[in-house]
């Protein structure tokens, strides 16, 4: 199995900054890619940002040229550094990771998700 644990989330001040970090842990073979969703109230859940092993991106429309993801392979870890928030982007932000793992002696491909870290934007 593979376990994500997030943090970074908080209360900020519109146009202030936030800075999540999602650590993969567990019989990792490989991480295939590794994102953020989040889902606000009253809202659809959306992919906020996504990259690869390949280091491919991409992000939601809405928070391009202020979001920036980035990962350390090294330490099966993603960051999304939020800037220039805005109190849209109020939401929980899970982590996800698309990866293989070990299981007596074979592996397995699944998506996997952290419990979700508050980020609230107050305007």
């Amino acid at each position: 199995q593979v376990q994500l644990v997030e943090s970074g989330g908080g209360l900020v001040q519109a146009g202030e900054s936030v800075r999540l970090s999602c650590v993969a842990s567990g019989s990792i073979f490989s991480i295939n890619a590794m994102g953020w969703h989040r889902l606000a109230p009253g809202k659809q859940r959306e992919s906020v940002a996504t990259i690869t092993s390949g280091d491919r991106i991409n992000y939601a429309d809405s928070v391009k040229g202020r979001f920036t993801i980035s990962r350390d392979s090294a330490k099966n870890t993603v960051f999304l550094q939020m800037n220039s928030l805005k109190s849209e982007d109020t939401a929980v932000y899970y982590c996800y990771a698309d990866a293989t793992h070990y299981s007596n002696g074979r592996t397995y491909t699944s998506t996997y998700w952290g419990q979700g870290t508050q980020v609230t934007v107050s305007s």
